[in-house]
């Protein structure tokens, strides 16, 4: 769980901005007029990739560019709005610019949801010299996943489409080199190059949630690289960029993030089809468990998820889970359950709790064994549809921790 004092967002000039300690900037222009609203451009590092994820060679940084390059588009979508009430603040208008990439020869394309969100009508452009833009069809979106899968016609691209072979972000390491191709500032199909510099980040999505697991990247990305891919020294993506961290100053700090490709997959084939996407929701903050916390709340196992709060109306309200009452030193509710399993298997954390949750469905019944005290007891929870947006869950201010 992240302090809630420590979020705070809004929405200026129709740039996304997050405060997370850091500030993470969706990485999208928006143009509402006659002015358009960028942050100062990051530094391209100077280190170049030379081998791939294992270690055992790769292809050049123009290998890569020349080839894979080719499937990146830039996108234009016209009069994308935020929604009234989500973290990203009041509703904007404009014309938002970004990134996307093919991922087969049908025309489908992979983008951020934050993109195209909303609009009124969605174009995209894979000639970086002629900038000829072809009509999208916005297939499908997921807010909490922040991706989007848009439909063009191949006919209606020159030369045909070049997709862009999908890796494995599950064998990313940190100091693996990675590259970036997307539109920074309407630069069209500009490649920056970096490292793998985090795993097991956390940001927040569009409607407000949490988004696991996110490679962090020092790779240059801009506002308009929104959508594109992240690519290993092989040239296949494993991650698509969204957001990029400033410090809470002004320009970047080389510090980026790319939703893991792994994440895309799976929700591929719904959103390809236009199905809406829907997650299991338990309505509980945590707080994961460390074994300084458990000796100094005297917790009776040094590890799980400690209930911080409980959603009014959840299912785990409806099940007679407990928050936290009293206030700590520590910055946490002492008092709540704390949660040590699921259908009999450990849970020895709050992601472990969360992706436990996230591997069911709406209406699934599962049993969870927490600790009140020192009294062990394991109750049923049936699991809901969660919110369209994190305000009308636990994270009803924008706060952290809500997971799912």
């Amino acid at each position: 769980m992240r302090p809630l004092s420590n979020i705070v967002s809004g929405v200026i000039g129709g740039l996304i901005v997050l405060v997370i300690g850091a500030v993470l900037i969706a990485t999208d222009v928006i143009d509402t007029g006659d002015t358009k609203t960028v942050v100062r451009q990051q530094t391209v590092p100077a280190t170049q990739p030379t081998g791939n994820s294992t270690g055992s060679g790769g292809r050049s940084v123009r290998e890569i560019y020349k080839q894979e390059g080719r499937g990146v588009a830039f996108i234009t979508a016209n009069g994308v709005t935020s929604d009234q009430g989500s973290p990203f603040g009041l509703p904007e208008q404009g014309t938002a610019t970004g990134s996307g990439f093919a991922i087969d020869k049908d025309g489908y394309v992979v983008t951020n949801a934050h993109v195209v969100q909303g609009a009124d009508n969605v174009e995209v452009s894979f000639d970086e010299n002629t900038g000829d833009s072809i009509p999208a069809e916005v297939k499908g979106v997921d807010t909490s996943a922040d991706l989007a899968v848009l439909k063009v016609n191949p006919d209606d691209v020159p030369g045909g489409i070049k997709p862009v072979p999908l890796g494995d972000s599950s064998k990313a390491q940190v100091g693996d080199p990675v590259i970036a191709i997307g539109n920074p500032f309407g630069y069209t199909r500009t490649v920056t190059t970096g490292i793998v510099s985090g795993l097991q980040r956390q940001i927040t999505a569009p409607n407000g949630f949490t988004i696991a697991h996110v490679i962090q990247t020092d790779a240059s990305i801009n506002p308009g690289n929104s959508g594109g891919p992240l690519l290993d020294a092989n040239g296949n993506v494993i991650g698509i960029n969204s957001q990029i961290a400033t410090g809470g100053g002004q320009g970047s700090v080389g510090i980026g993030f790319a939703v893991p490709i792994n994440n895309a997959k799976k929700l591929l084939p719904e959103l390809k089809a236009g199905e809406t996407i829907e997650r299991a929701y338990l309505g509980v903050e945590m707080q994961g468990v460390t074994k300084q916390l458990a000796q100094d709340l005297n917790l009776p196992v040094d590890h799980g998820a400690l209930i911080v709060s409980v959603t009014p109306g959840s299912p785990a309200a409806k099940a007679g889970l407990h928050g936290g009452r009293t206030p700590t030193s520590q910055g946490v509710a002492a008092g709540g359950d704390l949660i040590v399993a699921i259908d009999g298997k450990e849970m020895r954390s709050e992601d472990a709790v969360a992706n436990a949750v996230a591997a069911h469905k709406p209406g699934d019944r599962v049993q969870i064994t927490v600790y009140r005290g020192n009294d062990k007891k394991t109750v049923t929870v049936e699991l809901a549809k969660r919110p369209a947006n994190a305000s009308t869950s636990s994270q009803g201010d924008g706060g952290g921790g809500e997971l799912p």
